[in-house]
């Protein structure tokens, strides 16, 4: 009985591990992996204009997904900022990209945090899936013919050594 009763968890052990690895493994919904392009997608803007995201091509594009209930995405939006104004910035478009499901929410927050560069909100879950946000904060590097190059999960410092390292490699690997 012993044994019997090893073997049994054993096997709801690993049918749990399966079933969480699916769901670790598993893929957003419409995701664009990296290599492949973004497809056309229609931004309402939270600081400025309505655009398409196709109007972002031309130059490289970083892109930040963020939410305003996010700690760690409240925690990066200032290095992202001070990106933004630094000559290493100035190589790239930066936009950022908003999950609130509250539009007000989300522009009071941008409003507090004196943000200069343009943002726009994700209605019904377009661009979070096909930018592949299933946890924020999420940034992206985008070529200039609109093709993912690297994803970074997490909160970091946008404005220092190492990112700047980041950047330079995602940029240079398209070449």
């Amino acid at each position: 009985m012993q044994i019997h009763g090893f073997r049994g968890l054993a096997r709801t052990l690993c049918l749990a591990a399966l079933f969480f690895s699916g769901l670790v493994a598993a893929k957003t919904p419409g995701l664009v992996e990296v290599g492949e392009t973004l497809r056309e997608a229609r931004m309402h803007g939270l600081n400025g204009p309505d655009r398409l995201l196709s109007q972002y091509r031309g130059k490289p594009l970083l892109i930040n997904v963020w939410a305003s209930w996010c700690g760690p995405c409240r925690q990066e939006m200032g290095s992202l900022e001070r990106l933004a104004w630094q000559d290493q910035g100035k190589r790239f478009a930066m936009i950022g990209i908003s999950t609130d499901d509250s539009e007000p929410a989300a522009k009071r927050y941008l409003q507090n945090a004196n943000a200069t560069i343009n943002h726009y909100i994700d209605h019904a879950l377009e661009l979070e899936n096909m930018l592949g946000a299933e946890r924020l904060p999420l940034t992206l590097l985008v070529d200039a013919n609109g093709r993912v190059l690297a994803r970074y999960y997490g909160a970091r410092e946008w404005d220092n050594a190492d990112a700047a390292k980041w950047i330079d490699a995602a940029l240079h690997s398209n070449k």
